[in-house]
């Protein structure tokens, strides 16, 4: 499986090496120990980072806080993605976190959500270059493992910050730039900016960048990679539209080779075990309810799945899930031809047309997740 996965395109952070320069973004509410423990085993992301998590609640040891950072022994390399204003809580919190043992610690600069924003912290950060990168120092010198940064363009088109930022930053000691190419005021609505990332890939003397927004296909991420000259990509909405994403990009990447998609059992498989391990972690009927939200974006490459949708989304038992599987077997098959295909309009050919789009890196649009993030 080595050669799949992409292990001989790698890339270092500080003295941390990657076996491949892809990483899946943190998303509040979704990346998860639970997702990112499933994302690992398919193969191919080279670093997974936790949800955003409240510096001064880790240091509090909020039950929620304490939950965000759990990991276990396959998880792994993994990043702590932090955010807050006070530069004491961000040291002694990346402190902790390298305590916990994450192998690095981000900082979010490029949350827009407006509860983050207003305390300084996220998008906030941007406005405020001096205060900011006297707050990274404190935390790259408290610390031995890569602190990195993440962030936006800046706070709207009038305010391009982030070369300058990035620059800065750089000065200031962190190991690496994740930059989004949308601003602040744009959340997720319009085209990712490549020349934008550019930008920032231009202004940094020797630290990575990588690469940030809309990537669906490994098409998608190896043209940014070239058309931006960052160093590799994070996927964040792609991730829970094509969990293979990461495993089908590495391969891209070394080979030239496009893997095919998995099939309808294989992502049943995947998609159980996902919530196998949501039961686990949160217990039945919370891991069960949590999911419900997950299930739908499973689907969308199930081909005909509204009655599957329609039972799934109200799950709270591991039975109740079983069931509306075995159902929707039955349900599916008069969409299959004799050798149990989708057929017709429904066929795989005819169903990647329906999610191709014409943006520029093959998606023009992803849905955002609705809960924690659905002001982004």
């Amino acid at each position: 499986m080595g050669n799949k996965r992409g292990e001989g395109v790698k890339l270092k952070i500080g003295d941390l090496e990657l076996a491949t320069p892809l990483f899946l973004s943190p998303l509040a509410g979704y990346t998860n120990l639970p997702f990112r423990r499933t994302v690992r085993e398919i193969g191919g992301c080279g670093m997974a980072t936790t949800d955003l998590v409240n510096a001064r609640s880790l240091l509090e040891n909020n039950r929620r806080a304490l939950e965000l950072v759990a990991t276990s022994p396959d998880d792994r390399p993994w990043a702590v993605q932090l955010f807050g204003a006070v530069a004491s809580e961000m040291r002694d919190a990346a402190k902790k976190c390298e305590d916990l043992g994450a192998n690095s610690v981000d900082i979010n600069m490029g949350c827009p959500v407006r509860k983050v924003c207003k305390v300084g912290g996220g998008s906030a950060m941007m406005t405020e270059l001096g205060k900011t990168a006297e707050l990274v120092r404190g935390m790259v010198g408290a610390v031995k493992i890569p602190i990195t940064a993440k962030m936006r363009l800046g706070w709207d088109e009038k305010n391009l910050t982030a070369p300058d930022l990035a620059k800065a930053l750089e000065e200031a000691g962190v190991a690496a730039i994740f930059v989004h190419g949308r601003t602040r005021e744009q959340g997720f609505a319009g085209l990712v900016n490549l020349q934008g990332i550019a930008s920032v890939v231009a202004m940094v003397k020797s630290i990575p960048v990588i690469g940030n927004g809309d990537v669906t296909t490994p098409e998608g991420a190896k043209r940014m990679m070239s058309e931006t000259g960052c160093a590799g990509v994070s996927v964040g909405r792609g991730a829970f539209y094509n969990p293979w994403i990461f495993r089908a990009t590495a391969h891209y990447l070394e080979s030239g080779e496009l893997m095919e998609d998995p099939d309808f059992e294989e992502r049943v498989k995947v998609m159980s075990r996902h919530l196998e391990r949501n039961i686990d972690f949160f217990g039945e009927e919370r891991g069960c309810v949590l999911f419900r939200k997950v299930i739908p974006w499973y689907a969308k490459r199930f081909g005909p799945a509204s009655e599957f949708k329609k039972v799934a989304v109200r799950i709270s038992t591991k039975a109740d899930y079983d069931k509306a599987l075995d159902d929707y077997r039955g349900w599916r098959k008069q969409f299959l031809d004799e050798k149990g295909n989708l057929q017709g309009k429904f066929a795989p050919s005819k169903l990647e047309a329906v999610f191709a789009g014409d943006g520029p890196l093959e998606r023009s649009e992803i849905p955002v997740p609705k809960g924690a993030v659905e002001n982004w």
